[in-house]
């Protein structure tokens, strides 16, 4: 007797694990109505990577986790970090050169596993980059509103956001979350030239804080490297990790194995690298450029990453790092107050970018599903002169805004965490599992030590996510099951994939801006 039930003549496992084919994926980028315009470059893709990794991680947890994780030894821990980032970009790069198609790991999940799993992981984004996006808005408008301070200058408290229990919307957070849809909906290009600009004043900013501070440097402040390990206390409530509520085990501060746990911390500093691979369908080469945009944006800010935190842990002692902003105010220690003035400054514009493409990859998730029908199809057209998913940008703006207006960055910043492995979880598993079902596909880059470097990378996200609180699995199951739930009343009977794809009649005219149904 067969384990699967039947509905309507079909197994409901067939229906929840059928696949999409690369072939289907590609050819939907072809429908007029909804086909996004090519305009990016490897240049851009690079770009957009370093974009988004260099934000808060550089600015803020370097010197948070020198002082309570690692001390002087967090550029190891940074190391690790970016080697466990490298064995999922390695996955993300053969994945985005084969299936050039906007979506990121939902399309890679769709063509792999299945048609239910990618609803999950689709789902899993749309939070992970909204919530991200919000966050990264309330933390560029404290900086705002601290360089404001400095001229003498004060935002309402009613309109300076949430803070220290006082409740308040967050005007600026709100006002940048919508003026950078506006870009987005304007273009690609556009949007690349606005990243541009801004990641050469970050970077540029970040440079003089490794040449800089290299002046400033003191040998005895990295005595010793590795500090001696210190036990934390365990917590035995839901905030505590979830590998020590299922198997007693304690993270190590300090020591050999406090550069592991900081790692688990620091990874978070390289979130958006696989941002890259949601904008494959508007490159004009992409299975050439999307790899080299993937692995190139993590390469360059690993070397960031690791160059800062050994300039900053070698300016001031780990033991005196400050934990909100440890770059500027190491300079300060040293007597410097222009360079820390600069700094914040090159956070502040740093955070503009960060922004953006998180809200970029968010929408870019939204439109791919919405074109397969999973959620209304209204949300996949496309601006005739723009070439971008308009609808679903504004709607996603908007949300957004309004979210980051009263959110407070504290209780919602490690879900963005646990979307961002599962994810890589998932990619790295489809790999295995493509490379098994469509041998003869054509790769224009492929993973090395297959199933083993997949395997890896399934492997150390997986640790990673043990690391997280339990209270950060339980908000991150309850959305999930939201998710399950709109799947089975709606995504599951609209799927394009279960009506057997019809090919679109012709477009509309131009200017036209009736949605024609799908039979």
């Amino acid at each position: 007797m067969s384990g699967t039930t039947s509905v309507g003549g079909t197994s409901v496992s067939s229906t929840l694990f059928r696949t999409k084919t690369v072939e289907q994926s590609i050819q939907d980028t072809e429908e007029p109505e909804h086909a996004l315009k090519k305009s990016l470059s490897a240049l851009d893709l690079t770009v957009f990577g370093v974009g988004v990794i260099i934000g808060t991680g550089i600015f803020v947890l370097t010197g948070k986790i020198a002082k309570e994780n690692a001390g002087p030894s967090v550029a190891l821990s940074f190391v690790v970090a970016g080697v466990v980032c490298a064995l999922a970009a390695l996955c993300y790069a053969e994945f985005a050169s084969t299936v050039p198609v906007a979506g990121s790991a939902y399309t890679f999940s769709y063509a792999s596993l299945g048609e239910f799993p990618a609803w999950l992981i689709g789902w899993d984004l749309i939070l992970e980059l909204a919530l991200g996006c919000a966050v990264v808005a309330v933390g560029w408008s404290g900086y705002i509103q601290s360089l404001l301070d400095s001229a003498g200058l004060r935002m309402p408290q009613p309109l300076s956001g949430t803070h220290g229990g006082e409740f308040g919307f967050d005007l600026l957070a709100c006002l940048l979350v919508l003026a950078l849809t506006c870009v987005l909906v304007v273009g690609m290009k556009l949007s690349s030239r606005v990243t541009g600009v801004v990641v050469a004043i970050k970077v540029t900013v970040v440079l003089i804080v490794i040449v800089v501070g290299a002046f400033f440097i003191t040998g005895s402040n990295y005595d010793p490297f590795i500090p001696p390990a210190e036990h934390t206390s365990g917590s035995s409530d839901i905030t505590a990790p979830l590998i020590q509520l299922m198997f007693g085990y304690t993270p190590t501060n300090f020591g050999v194995m406090g550069v592991f746990t900081a790692a688990a911390v620091v990874f978070f500093a390289f979130i958006g690298f696989d941002i890259v691979a949601t904008a494959a369908e508007e490159t004009r080469n992409p299975q050439r450029d999307v790899p080299r945009g993937i692995l190139g944006s993590l390469l360059i800010c690993t070397v960031l990453y690791v160059a800062v935190s050994i300039v900053v842990t070698g300016m001031q002692k780990y033991t005196d790092l400050t934990v909100d902003a440890p770059l500027a105010d190491a300079f300060k220690a040293v007597g410097h107050p222009f360079w820390a003035g600069l700094i914040s400054f090159g956070a502040a514009v740093g955070l503009t970018s960060v922004c953006m493409i998180l809200l970029l990859g968010q929408t870019r998730v939204f439109f791919a599903m919405s074109r397969d029908g999973l959620i209304p199809q209204t949300f996949s057209k496309v601006h005739p002169r723009f070439g971008t998913p308009y609808r679903s940008t504004i709607l996603l703006g908007g949300v957004v805004a309004i979210v980051a207006g009263f959110t407070s960055i504290s209780e919602l910043a490690e879900l963005v965490n646990i979307g961002t492995l599962s994810a890589f979880v998932v990619v790295a598993a489809g790999i295995i599992l493509l490379r098994r079902s469509r041998p003869d596909l054509h790769r224009a880059f492929r993973t090395p030590l297959v199933p083993w470097i997949p395997a890896l990378s399934i492997l150390a996200s997986l640790w990673l996510m043990l690391n997280l609180p339990a209270e950060t699995w339980l908000r991150f199951g309850a959305w999930m099951i939201i998710g399950v739930v709109v799947y089975f009343f709606y995504g599951r009977h609209h799927s394009r994939l279960g009506k057997g794809m019809p090919r679109r009649p012709t477009p509309p005219a131009k200017g036209d801006d009736s949605q024609i149904p799908y039979p």
